[in-house]
């Protein structure tokens, strides 16, 4: 059967106060052999969106960038998003030492990742999507056409919701986003900014008010 992933590529290619536990999802009535059927229910199709978003076929992300609720040691506040490149890793920090983990996807090249802090200046669903100078200018075949922007939707390269940082009050044009290929969660695959998992991108979204603090590791000390 061909996964959503082959029928792509021929396409053409606030933090909750106190204490908090990720909430159990309800069991699905099924689950592919191996896979806790919890996890199915966190990743299904959503269908109260304006646009669909659809299952990750949980074969195709290794199981370690699935969301979840971990221990996790930090000197950042509650509140706090911090993505660690090099790991491929995103975490909320949560009160008491705990904190959400989450899967990235992240940039080719260290040299095109956003390093340090910065706030979430804005947040926004289903976010036009416009590619940057450095972007046309390095692949103008691919993203010439798409100079004045692509309107949110389906096929939308930031998909359903995206949380842009701020330094010093300018945007510094990365994002945390949602993504059309969920199977490169895991990897260093884009042009800098910080792709999630759609389902997790809308978690975070919720969970992360403007002016939250986010800080961004050098991949190299992630991978050590």
């Amino acid at each position: 059967m061909m996964t959503r992933r082959g029928a792509m590529l021929a396409i053409g290619s606030g933090v909750l106060p106190g204490c908090v536990s990720l909430p159990q999802p309800e069991l699905a009535s099924t689950a592919p052999p191996g896979i806790d059927p919890a996890y199915v229910r966190m990743y299904a199709a959503l269908d109260d969106e304006p646009f669909p978003v659809p299952a990750v076929e949980l074969e195709e992300v290794d199981p370690q960038f699935w969301r979840r609720e971990i221990a996790y040691a930090t000197p950042e506040q509650p509140g706090t998003v911090v993505v660690d490149p090099g790991a491929r890793h995103a975490y909320l920090v949560l009160p008491g030492g705990r904190a959400i983990r989450y899967g990235v996807g992240v940039g080719k090249e260290e040299a095109f990742n956003f390093q340090g802090a910065a706030i979430v200046g804005r947040k926004a669903q289903w976010p036009r999507w416009t590619p940057t100078p450095d972007m046309i200018r390095r692949e103008p075949a691919r993203y010439a056409q798409y100079a004045g922007g692509l309107a949110g939707g389906a096929g939308n390269p930031l998909g359903p919701r995206a949380l842009y940082l701020y330094r010093n009050g300018q945007d510094s044009l990365y994002r945390l986003h949602g993504t059309v290929e969920p199977w490169t969660i895991g990897t260093m695959v884009s042009s800098g900014c910080v792709r999630f998992l759609n389902q997790d991108i809308i978690d975070l979204h919720r969970r992360v008010p403007t002016g939250s603090k986010v800080v961004v590791l050098a991949a190299s000390a992630g991978m050590a």
